[in-house]
Formats: C-alpha cells, structure tokens, sequence
C-alpha cells in the first residue's frame, strides 16, 4: 500500500507548504501502519525537502507520479519514495532509499556497512543492496509489474553523506551492487538528477503506482517448494536487510574460521516468519558450494520431509537428502568436529535425551555443537511447545562455554521484519495480546489487509478454505485435543464437531503440508511447524476458552495421546505456556490469511469483539 501519492507539481507544493509530514502521518494512521514516531517523523522532515530540490529539475515533467512509503506486499517492509514515468524506450518506476548517514564503516562481509542509526554503530545492509532488495521484492510479488513491461530502476540517495567518507560508502568490495543500484552522496545532486532523467523524465500514459498497489500478486512462495531450486543456486528468496546480515555475518565466520583449530557458536533470533529458514537453507546452499560439510538439522521431522520429498524427484537420491536434513537425536555418537558446520533450525525445539524412547545420548544442545566445528542455532523461545523442549539461548551458551566454543549472539543476528501474516508485526502483536502471553500496544488494531475471519460452522470454515486452496497450499490445522483414532484404523475419524463435521488427523506428518490429498485431513502443530501456508483454518479446541475475563487454558482437555505435556507434574505454568505458544504457532502459519473456530463460544465471541473493535477503529480513522 503506498501512504502517498501525487505528481510532481503536488508533491513540491506539499513540501514547500509544509504539509508533507501531516499527511504522511495521518494516512499512516488511516491506514494502520505502525510508524516510529518522532524519528521516522524528522527523516520525513530532513529528506522530503532534498528529494524536492532533485526532482524540481525542469527537465523532469510536473505529471511525473511521486510515492512515498510503499509497503511490499507480505512483507513489513517500506520503500521511501518512488517516481514513477517513462522514457523513450520503456515504462519505469525508481526506487529510492533514502539515508541520513553522514559516514558508514565499510565491513568485511558482503554487502554490510556499520553506520551509525537508530541511536547507535549498527550493522546494516549497505543502501545500494537495500534499494536493489526491494525493487526486486515488489517485482517478485506483483505479476502486473512484468506483464505490463514496467522496469523496477533502484538506487539510493545519501543527502547528508560527506564527500571525505566516499572511500567507505563506494568502497570496492560494494561495486557490483553499486552497479545494480547507483549511490548518490551529498554532493552529487546534479548525478541523481541526470539519473532520474534518464529514466522517468516523462509521464506515462499507464497508472504505475496503481499496477504496483493493486496490481495482481503472483502466487507466494514456500520455502518447502522453492528448497530443490535454491539448491541449485537459484535465488527464490530475495534477502533484505537484517536478513542479510545475519546470512553475511555468519558465512564470514565460517570463512573465516573453518581452517582455524576453534569452535564457534552463533546465535540468530527471530519470531515467527522473520525467515529464519530461508536463511538456514540460503547457508546450507552456500557452505557446501564453498566445499564444506554442512547439514540442516530439526527436531521437527514436517519441515525436513517437506524439503527431502520436493528433492527427491530431481537429481538429489534419498541417501544423500537423509544425510543433508537430518534430526536432531542424529549426532549421539558422532566423533567432535565431524562437520565443518551444523545449522539447527527451530532450536528451541531440541530436547536432552535422543531416541525413540528418549534413551540416547546426553544432551542435543551439546552434541550439535561437539560434532561441529561451527554451530549455528535458528530460535524463538517463545515457540517451545512441549515439556521436552529445552533449546534456550542460556541452554546453548552454557554448553558452547563448557566446550571451548565461543558465541557469537549480537544484535546483527537478530531478525524483526515479518514476512508472514501479510507482513503485519501489529498482527503478531495482537495475537500476543488476545491470547495473554504478554501486552502489547497493538492490542486494539493492526493491518487488517491480512485476512482473518471467525466461524461459527466448522463446515462454513473448511469450505471458505478449500476456495483459497489454489495452489495447494491451505490446509486445516487444530490443537491437540482430539484422539488419534484413525492412526491404527484409516476408517475412523478423530474430530468430531457441530453441524456433524467430522475430520481425521493427517495420516502422515512427513507429508501433509505438501500432499494435495491432505487438504480433508487436519494437521497439528508437529506438522506444520517450521512450515506455511497460504491460508490455514484453525480449530480451537477446548484447551483454549474464555472464563470470567480472560483468556484461560486447560491441559486436560488435551487429547490423551499428547505427548507435548507429558511429565509436567505441579509445573502448570509451563502448561499455560505450551499451550498459548501452540495456539500463537498455529494462528501465525498463514501467508494471507487466518480462518478460526473455536470450540468454546465465548472464546467465540471474544474473538470477534476484538476484532470488530479493530475494524471500528481504523473506519473511523479513514473517515
């Protein structure tokens, strides 16, 4: 969605009357987009005024179209500004990253600059990756953008960078994104000028920013069918900004420390749909291209099932996948250092004892690290969703330290951005505050260009889902309240509901989220975790209701079978959190949308009161 937008001749009237911030700030409002208040406020200030003077240029027509902060689509990320127009040859739209910076330290990693911003020295994505990361995320989303010819152009524009510091910014490590997407410092006015000449000096007789807004979105990605392509060296997903450190950081480190007689630890956090995967795989890719020993480890079997079965009809055979994706009880009793890198992927989710039986080995934590040279573990705490679940960041830097590994855990290998649920944090949010896991300042609002719905009918829901199921990639998922009636007996059904809806659980957790037969079964949170979908239908079952003003949970209501809550014994709070985490795991796996039923009514209803609060409240700051 574009915040705002005009020509040329209203975009300078709007700057030179001093009313570009106000109207940025209240379409922000009307359209639900969470800012950063007063210093997202003077960047506004500071830059929109120096894009004024660039674009005032009299060889640049008055009906050239301006935008200002457009979000991607399913992402929370916004370009800064836009301009829109043709030349002689095509149809083009250039987009702009704007900086304040008045210096940056070049890096040894590719494509990362220290700068100072947001108050303090951080590692960031250098402007020109930036600018060229999302032009290519707005024409990997939007089919209309190639079918209409339009030409993404990037570029950045640092109109505070002094010229002495040039030596960082253009530094020669950076040219071939430099290429891709030019940097105009303080005094090359005149150059982004010429620049924008070039490309946009007239207006087009198409409406670009509407093909950009509104134009038809191709269909999304998982990365569970897009793994055997970045295998192959394929970029399917594009990496953007604390992404890219995080990947760069930790391919350095390994670089840079493979052939050394030291082990390392590295530590990235993120929530849910910050791209912890695609990260994981992107290194997987690029460490055994570079001729390292590298595996991809869960404890989850779903996500590495759904990887190994996408793989195994091309040229990949089944022994080498198994030994690519691998659990994590595989490393009892491997010798230490027999690879050169161990990626752990959903390592809150390691457990101590290994087997079926939980009878092998030690620890997880420890063994993934005593078999690897460098460890890297992907985590979010906030996803443990079985008593047996023990990987925590204190859990991993207490056995790191026990042997002779150091950790590397920094804010460069911290993920933020969203790219699930639409791209909407405030969603995420929100689910923090419905289901009382914390509160939150989006407790009454977020995007709701994410699609969320609450049924009464549990039929109505799985109907709604089945006309999203497009491209195979919706599916029904519940809590754990159900018997597994049809695991011994494929005749039998295990949720029953009103209305005389009736559903089995999914026959196999390897291969629900990708099976096109699976779409009438009903997965859990061990077959979907680690994975997404387009649109998912949950079932809330009677684990979750709400009592007397508040949402509660009830483990007894939990199916028997479950093992997820086994051995609590008095501890009920790790039940309280295990089954919130659970139900936020599962309410988050949607791309564009999240359909929910609820078993208890009254959490029903509560549902809808929030949500209905939500829609009030942006219609009334729309109107």
């Amino acid at each position: 969605m574009i915040v705002y937008e005009g020509n040329k001749r209203t975009f300078l009237d709007d700057v030179s009357n001093g009313l570009m911030v106000r109207k940025i700030e209240e379409m922000f409002d009307k359209l639900g987009i969470r800012k950063e208040q007063q210093a997202e406020m003077n960047s506004w200030k500071n830059s929109l005024p120096r894009m004024g003077n660039i674009i005032s240029d009299n060889r640049i027509d008055d009906n050239v179209g301006i935008a200002v902060e457009f979000q991607i689509p399913f992402t929370s990320k916004r370009v800064d500004f836009m301009v829109a127009g043709k030349n002689d040859d095509s149809d083009n739209v250039v987009v702009i990253e704007l900086k304040q910076w008045e210096t940056c330290q070049a890096t040894s990693r590719d494509n990362v600059v220290t700068a100072y911003t947001g108050g303090a020295n951080r590692d960031v994505a250098h402007p020109s990756q930036q600018a060229y990361s999302y032009a290519k995320l707005i024409q990997n989303f939007n089919e209309s953008i190639e079918e209409e010819n339009i030409d993404m152009i990037p570029c950045a524009y640092l109109h505070n960078y002094e010229e002495k510091n040039r030596s960082q910014i253009c530094h020669p490590k950076y040219d071939e994104i430099i290429k891709l997407a030019p940097v105009f410092l303080m005094e090359d006015g005149k150059d982004l000028k010429d620049f924008l000449v070039k490309y946009v000096s007239k207006p087009s007789n198409k409406k670009l920013f509407e093909i950009i807004d509104h134009g038809k979105l191709k269909p999304s990605k998982s990365l569970q069918s897009a793994v055997g392509s970045i295998l192959n060296g394929n970029d399917e997903f594009e990496l953007v900004d604390e992404q890219l450190v995080a990947y760069s950081t930790i391919l350095k480190l390994v670089q840079n420390s493979i052939n050394c007689d030291e082990k390392h630890t590295v530590i990235v956090k993120g929530g849910p749909g910050t791209g912890k995967s695609v990260i994981a795989i992107n290194l997987l890719t690029k460490i055994l291209n570079n001729g390292y020993s590298c595996c991809y480890v869960t404890k989850n079997s779903a996500p590495r099932a759904a990887f190994s079965q996408s793989l195994v009809k091309g040229k990949y055979s089944l022994s080498y996948l198994k030994g690519l994706f691998k659990g994590s009880g595989s490393f009892t009793e491997t010798p230490n250092n027999t690879f050169d890198c161990i990626i752990t992927d959903e390592a809150h989710r390691l457990n101590e004892k290994s087997g079926l039986f939980s009878n092998k080995g030690e620890n997880q934590v420890k063994e993934i690290i005593k078999s690897s040279k460098i460890s890297v573990f992907f985590i979010d705490e906030d996803q443990v969703v079985t008593t047996k679940d023990i990987g925590s960041v204190s859990e991993i830097k207490a056995w790191a330290k026990l042997l002779g590994s150091k950790v590397h855990q920094n804010e460069s290998l911290e993920l933020k951005s969203q790219f699930r649920c639409n791209g909407s944090d405030g969603y995420l949010a929100f689910l923090d505050d419905v289901l009382e896991i914390r509160q939150t300042a989006n407790y009454n609002f977020f995007d709701l260009d994410y699609d969320i719905q609450i049924f009464d009918d549990p039929n109505e829901m799985k109907e709604a889902l089945r006309k999203t199921n497009i491209n195979n990639k919706s599916r029904m998922i519940a809590g754990y309240c159900y018997p597994w009636n049809s695991q011994k007996d494929k005749t039998q059904y295990d949720i029953f509901l009103e209305n005389d809806f009736k559903a089995q659980w999914n026959f196999s957790t390897d291969g629900f989220a990708i099976d096109p037969n699976s779409f009438e079964q009903v997965g859990c949170i061990h077959s979907t975790q680690g994975l997404e979908f387009d649109y998912v239908g949950i079932i809330v079952g009677l684990d979750l209701r709400y009592e007397n003003g508040h949402v509660i949970t009830d483990r007894l209501k939990r199916a028997k079978s479950d093992a997820s809550i086994k051995g609590l014994k008095n501890n009920e709070e790790l039940g309280d959190r295990i089954i919130r985490n659970t139900y936020k795991t599962l309410l988050s796996r949607g791309q564009k949308g999240c359909f929910i039923y609820c078993e208890d009514k009254k959490l029903s209803l509560y549902l809808k009161n929030r949500l209905s609060k939500a829609l009030e409240l942006k219609d009334s700051l729309v109107n």
